[in-house]
């Protein structure tokens, strides 16, 4: 669903009831659950959905993975992912998710942060478990056992096969009607008589809501628009792939440090390397740095018996935060019909199905679905007026 379609003309003088700015997997997700019920209009700068964040993420799906309002909408978002049939992927049998796992290690001096966090997880994930050297080196044996003091497994985390999801969505979105337009930068917000005026390519959209899905862009997108900025910071992560050498890796549990200072995982034979990198950068087409490259070699080295050579690939996404790591998610205070859905972090991938179930319900005035509040996730913590 990447080509170019008749729904990506340029916008002329046209009135929705909703406009989604940004087509990363929050703003697809969102403008699908709204498509069906309110007249949408999703507005992309680059061609493809899915360029920036979205589509250079590990994509896995952990609900051990975050803080505790993360972890809540992760665990929201479950029923989504874990389809069983898998009726909901793109062509009708294929999954959004496989088994992988998630391994958190430690050194004798990192014990104390991975038995707080077993605390933290055991309530709401008690598959979560404690394991001993021994163990944690039967699922990966390229642990080094004079470093490694003590592992967290989280056996249900699941690779994200993010293209399927991707394509699930703007499926949705194409068949209620939805209006696309990629190639479409927006220049200006104004609100003037109820509504807003979208400048976006050579036209004008109105709309009675504005969706701030642009992800590293989104205080931009609020500045434009006339309200405060949220204080969110865009900060670059860097992936590297490398052959896995003579190590047989399919199996292999996504291996995480308890400090999150690094972690690798298994990636079509070879192996993902990163050292989970927040380096503070301007909104940008993100590039690595040979600095991260070699550091994230350094550390899987110095913590594993694996050996790198050249790297196959590299590359670099941004993960945009608020100061508190939570998502901002809300109408702007005092602002009308102006939607924060931005900051997601480097969890984006794995809250969207909750986010977009919140927001719908928020700019429906519904209601929101009870899974959302049984799996503990609370508006409240997630509103730009904690910001104010």
């Amino acid at each position: 669903m990447q080509g170019t379609s008749a729904d990506d003309r340029q916008p002329m003088s046209e009135h929705f009831d909703v406009c989604v700015i940004g087509g990363g997997l929050a703003g697809l997700s969102a403008a699908a659950g709204l498509a069906p019920v309110r007249r949408v209009v999703l507005i992309e700068r680059e061609s493809h959905w899915a360029y920036h964040s979205t589509g250079r993420s590990a994509a896995l799906f952990a609900e051990s993975y975050g803080n505790a309002a993360v972890r809540a909408l992760t665990r929201a978002s479950r029923d989504f992912y874990l389809a069983a049939d898998g009726s909901l992927a793109a062509d009708g049998s294929r999954p959004f998710t496989q088994p992988r796992g998630a391994l958190f290690v430690a050194t004798a001096a990192q014990q104390e942060r991975l038995y707080a966090l077993h605390a933290a997880l055991s309530e709401a994930s008690p598959s979560v478990v404690l394991l001993d050297p021994e163990a944690a080196l039967g699922l990966c044996p390229a642990l080094r056992v004079d470093t490694l003091s003590r592992a967290l497994l989280d056996p249900e985390a699941r690779d994200i096969d993010v293209a399927a999801v991707v394509d699930h969505y703007v499926r949705q979105f194409r068949s209620h009607g939805g209006r696309q337009c990629r190639d479409t930068e927006v220049h200006g917000l104004e609100h003037a008589r109820g509504e807003w005026r979208i400048r976006a390519g050579n036209g004008e959209i109105r709309a009675g809501v504005v969706v701030n899905a642009a992800g590293a862009w989104a205080d931009e997108v609020a500045r434009a628009a006339g309200v405060a900025a949220a204080g969110l910071e865009p900060r670059r992560r860097t992936a590297v792939r490398v052959s896995a050498g003579p190590w047989k890796v399919a199996a292999w549990p996504c291996v995480i440090d308890a400090s999150e200072q690094w972690y690798f995982r298994a990636d079509a034979g070879a192996l993902l390397l990163s050292p989970a990198d927040e380096t503070p950068s301007p909104p940008c087409d993100a590039q690595p740095d040979d600095y991260d490259v070699a550091l994230a070699i350094e550390r899987i080295e110095a913590a594993t018996r694996l050996t790198v050579e050249r790297p196959l690939s590299v590359w670099a996404g941004l993960r945009t935060f608020a100061a508190d790591r939570t998502p901002v998610v809300g109408f702007e205070p005092d602002v009308p019909g102006f939607y924060w859905l931005a900051g997601q972090g480097g969890y984006g991938i794995q809250t969207a199905p909750a986010l977009a179930q919140l927001a719908v319900a928020q700019i429906t005035e519904n209601q929101p679905p009870s899974n959302l509040a049984a799996a503990g996730v609370d508006a409240g913590a997630l509103s730009p007026a904690r910001l104010r």
